[in-house]
């Protein structure tokens, strides 16, 4: 009897060392897969930005440029009607470069106050935007980027804090720098998907000025303009001039190929169109690297 237990002892200790032999070989070739996945993201993330110039996108207009990061915005807006609002995050969020020169936003939905009682505060639209970027050469060669990319809105905004039906906005960028100068610019369409009669089309043009001082600030002067056709703006434009600040890369280590850095800055709007829907506003602009 007590032999017959001694031989299901040792069978049962057989089955467990080779049970665990198996989900060994199992997990460690899962570890192994999921380590080359993360060391060819870095890489590419790294050869990706080391193929673009180092001045920063700017406070306000997109840009060309690649980024990996976490980005939250806030905006501060002084209507005609002597009203204020403001607004949380101003459809920002993870921006990631999951393939060579390719960006993929994920917008985040703001939160508009409008500091009225006779309007409703609430959530805007979701969005995301796909980037690509076919050209580029770093500070010591030719400095400049050019590429493209498209941003798609969906209507999920609450109390009508957002659009009535999805809009898709093709846009095309470009920057150069010229030693601690650079001037960024960006045009691009704002389509909705439908009933674009009544709601309208807005071109988007974006002129950035900018100048390093001191190697990691970056002083600029923007100029964001829209022109509206159909809709209720048919025939009308507003331009803002925008100066303003970058504070670019504050690195959390200083290691090699470290990205670990803050990024922040900061604008102000004012407007110079004969209409504008707000009359001037603060920008406060920040995002994590990784």
């Amino acid at each position: 009897m007590h032999q017959k237990n001694r031989c299901s002892s040792l069978l049962l200790s057989l089955c467990l060392i080779t049970l665990s032999s198996a989900a060994f070989a199992q997990t460690a070739p899962t570890q192994t897969a999921s380590t080359n996945f993360f060391s060819a993201w870095e890489n590419r993330v790294r050869a990706t930005l080391a193929r673009q110039p180092s001045y920063p996108i700017p406070v306000i207009a997109p840009s060309a440029q690649m980024v990996q990061l976490f980005r939250f915005d806030y905006v501060h807006e002084y209507t005609p009607a002597r009203t204020t609002t403001d607004i949380y995050d101003n459809s920002k969020g993870l921006n990631l470069i999951p393939w060579a020169n390719t960006e993929i936003d994920i917008c985040l939905p703001p939160f508009i106050q409008h500091n009225n009682p006779k309007v409703l505060d609430g959530a805007g639209d979701f969005s995301f935007t796909v980037k690509y970027r076919p050209f580029a050469s770093p500070d010591k060669h030719h400095s400049y980027s050019l590429g493209g990319q498209v941003a798609v809105s969906v209507p999920t905004g609450s109390y009508k804090n957002g659009a009535l039906v999805s809009t898709i906005t093709p846009t095309v960028m470009g920057g150069k720098g010229f030693g601690p100068f650079a001037i960024q610019s960006t045009i691009g369409a704002a389509l909705p998907k439908s009933d674009a009669s009544a709601i309208g089309r807005t071109i988007t043009w974006n002129t950035t000025l900018q100048a390093r001082v001191a190697k990691i600030f970056w002083p600029e002067i923007e100029f964001n303009s829209n022109y509206y056709h159909e809709g209720p703006n048919n025939g009308k434009n507003q331009t803002f001039v925008s100066p303003g600040f970058m504070v670019s890369k504050i690195n959390f280590r200083h290691t090699p190929g470290n990205r670990l850095a803050l990024i922040f800055g900061s604008g102000f709007q004012v407007a110079t169109s004969t209409f504008h829907t707000y009359n001037h506003a603060y920008v406060f602009t920040s995002r994590f690297a990784f």
